[in-house]
């Protein structure tokens, strides 16, 4: 699988990555999922601290073991958790950063991570303070890069302005195109973005249109139930059985993408995604318009 490189740093990473939350708690299932993904040319694997309470970050420790060499890992930090409790907060202190970090590895049994993310934020933020604690901890060498996962307008250019960030992790998808009033300003700061929600649910897969059916109801976005189901219709023709492939080959599409997150609660389901991708011919630029014109321009209208 072709890989792209992360905004300026040293990081290559496959144009399809595996989203860690959805894999389970199993841990044969889950080493599974992962095993499947790596050896179809999966290299990027995207964990949570607060995934599971810490148990997701495990799991993902213990199947990388003996093949680290092999693969980048992202993970995250800001939410302070009780596992007993099943509660969490929001915390972007130096402390809780420097602290997170050290429990990830130790959950992991790694010596680094490769990118850092912060999972959240809002403009109230000490910003400065996060800042200074993602670089304190690469200098360390407890982290190679730091990113933000974020979809706030607003703490996107303030941490563009002032961080050394290589790349903001976003929902993206052809139904949510609210990133790309952004790319511009996140390229010319030679940053990537990460694609999670590649396929909206499910409402850009092969099963859109039962998707759709038994979870639309209450719309998606600014589309109402009916536009959803009319699209889907139109989705179907215009994607003729290459769904899955379609989705992700529109994101790629941006060269500001380095790679579209997608989630897999089997390693059936995760073969069937990057085979369908890797087999898919390539994207022409009369049907990416196509895929435009069944879909909204939609912009971010809070957190200006």
């Amino acid at each position: 699988m072709k890989k792209r490189q992360i905004g300026s740093s040293d990081l290559h990473i496959s144009e399809l990555g595996l989203g860690c939350m959805s894999i389970g708690t199993d841990e044969n299932k889950a080493k599974d999922i992962i095993h499947t993904s790596i050896d179809n040319g999966v290299n990027y694997l995207d964990t949570a601290d607060l995934y599971s309470f810490g148990e997701n970050e495990r799991l993902v420790g213990k199947a990388v073991k003996g093949i680290r060499d092999q693969v980048v890992i992202g993970s995250k930090v800001g939410n302070n958790f009780d596992k007993e409790n099943g509660t969490w907060e929001w915390d972007p202190s130096s402390g809780h950063i420097k602290a997170g970090v050290k429990d990830s590895l130790h959950r992991m049994g790694l010596d680094y991570i490769d990118l850092y993310q912060l999972h959240g934020g809002t403009i109230d933020d000490p910003i400065d303070e996060v800042i200074n604690a993602f670089e304190d901890l690469k200098q360390e060498g407890l982290i190679r890069e730091y990113g933000i996962s974020s979809i706030r307008p607003n703490v996107i250019r303030e941490y563009l302005k002032r961080s050394s960030i290589v790349s903001i992790m976003m929902q993206y998808n052809l139904l949510d195109r609210r990133p790309e009033e952004l790319f511009s300003l996140i390229d010319e700061q030679n940053v990537s973005v990460l694609a999670r929600g590649p396929l909206a649910k499910g409402m850009l897969s092969s099963n859109s249109e039962s998707i759709i059916e038994a979870k639309g109801e209450k719309g998606f976005l600014d589309y109402t139930y009916e536009e959803l189901k009319e699209f889907s219709h139109q989705w179907k023709q215009l994607s003729n059985g290459q769904e899955n492939a379609r989705s992700f080959q529109y994101i790629l599409n941006h060269q500001t993408v380095a790679s579209c997150i997608f989630g897999a609660s089997s390693k059936e389901q995760a073969e069937e995604n990057i085979q369908a991708y890797q087999k898919a011919e390539a994207l022409q630029e009369d049907l990416y318009k196509q895929m435009q014109s069944i879909t909204k321009p939609l912009t971010y209208e809070n957190h200006r």
